[in-house]
């Protein structure tokens, strides 16, 4: 069309690899919350942490949650009728640093799990849990978006809380607590910590 500027490939990839390279860095320093999936495979228990659930409705309670295509304890998930999605805390950090590094036994003699009545694997030093029920998966280049919903929760569970949250960001685990002042009060940080999830 007469008038119309059309950009040139090479214009066109630059402006992706931009906009890739800004995604990554929003979300880097975008705060998430941190919790563990758990669920029973073919195999065996399997667990990872993830910083991506969300709420997304309150009647029926549900939630939702992306699962990597890259990682096999995911495929498990993914596959998996039932779940409990645990809320961990930052006393929980090395419990979830473990869930979220790959190649260790997140179900060996050392670290205290179990199981419901129901079957699945979960941690019962974490305070709050969630059972709940897959009912939907989108299919997304490199990942799964799971919807669950909630079918029962731990005895603990109305208790209130005053554990620090757990979040992560910028690949460093943060304890979260309420800033009074923010020209004088510190941010609570936790050790810098490589793991990714």
């Amino acid at each position: 069309m007469p008038g119309k500027e059309v950009a040139p490939e090479t214009g066109a990839a630059a402006a992706d690899t931009g906009l890739t390279e800004a995604f990554l860095a929003a979300f880097r320093h975008h705060p998430s919350g941190v919790a563990i999936i758990t669920a029973e495979g073919a195999e065996g228990p399997v667990a990872l942490t993830v910083s991506s659930l969300i709420s997304i409705s309150a009647s029926p309670p549900m939630v939702a949650f992306s699962l990597s295509a890259s990682s096999s304890s995911a495929k498990v998930v993914e596959r998996a009728a039932s779940v409990v999605v645990h809320f961990v805390r930052r006393a929980d950090m090395q419990l979830a640093r473990l869930c979220a590094t790959s190649g260790k036994d997140r179900f060996g003699p050392d670290v205290r799990w179990s199981r419901l009545d129901s079957g699945e694997p979960y941690y019962p030093q974490v305070e709050l849990w969630f059972r709940a029920e897959l009912r939907g998966r989108l299919e997304t280049p490199g990942a799964c978006l799971v919807t669950a919903e909630l079918t029962s929760v731990s005895a603990g569970a109305h208790a209130t809380r005053q554990a620090e949250a757990l979040v992560y960001s910028n690949r460093a685990w943060h304890a979260l607590g309420p800033v009074v002042d923010t020209a004088s009060a510190p941010v609570l940080l936790w050790p810098d910590d490589s793991a990714t999830f």
